[in-house]
């Protein structure tokens, strides 16, 4: 990367950037090859990084390494895409059967983000009036964290249906802990920019929506 000091990055890099944000996409056909270990834990400082509300650092991390806790969270994605399915009907309930919404089966590295609610570190700055903000801050650096990969080529699938009381039971984490993010992380079957759900007409992209003034 080339600056010219501090804050100001090169048109490439900015180029690069662009198409780091292109290319993000979620992903849920993994190969089962084993990710680098340095890699991740290079990308996973990107945490260490993240904004959060008065310097919290809410995120708490728990990684999937036994059988039996990736059998739990497999069985728990399953019964709720059942109760999911059975919300649609006609052609959007096949066509919601027919897509692939988890890399639980394949991703070698599977890991859940928490929010610690109870966080002392911070001392409630911003927290009294807005306490979502720590929950927006795992999600932040679950972004950052997200590009990081990407850079790398390395893929990651946020899986969202999935009961959070269950899995945090199953984790056996703290009560005061709330799933932020289900992550499954791997190198992609393949690359491509569009998402997965565009490409198969569950959805269209919108463009940026318009801006109020007031």
């Amino acid at each position: 990367m080339t600056t010219s000091h501090i804050g100001q990055f090169s048109q490439a890099f900015r180029n690069d950037l662009h198409a780091l944000l292109r290319w993000r996409r979620d992903v849920r056909r993994f190969r089962t090859d084993p990710v680098d270990e340095a890699v991740l834990t290079k990308c996973l400082d990107a945490f260490t990084l993240a904004p959060s509300v008065g310097l919290s650092q809410p995120w708490r991390i728990v990684r999937l390494t036994s059988e039996t806790a990736r059998k739990a969270a497999l069985e728990n994605f399953e019964a709720a895409n059942a109760d999911a399915l059975a919300g649609y009907s006609g052609e959007t309930a096949k066509q919601y059967a027919g897509l692939k919404l988890t890399g639980m089966r394949e991703a070698p590295v599977q890991i859940a983000v928490f929010c610690d609610e109870a966080t002392t570190e911070g001392k409630g700055l911003g927290v009294a009036t807005m306490p979502e903000m720590l929950r927006y801050s795992v999600v932040s650096a679950i972004m950052q964290f997200w590009l990081m990969l990407r850079a790398e080529g390395i893929g990651l699938g946020w899986v969202s249906i999935l009961d959070p009381k269950a899995l945090c039971r199953d984790l056996e984490v703290a009560d005061t802990w709330s799933l932020i993010g289900y992550l499954c992380i791997g190198h992609p079957e393949e690359d491509t920019e569009l998402p997965e759900l565009e490409r198969l007409g569950w959805e269209k992209r919108h463009p940026c929506p318009d801006i109020l003034d007031r």
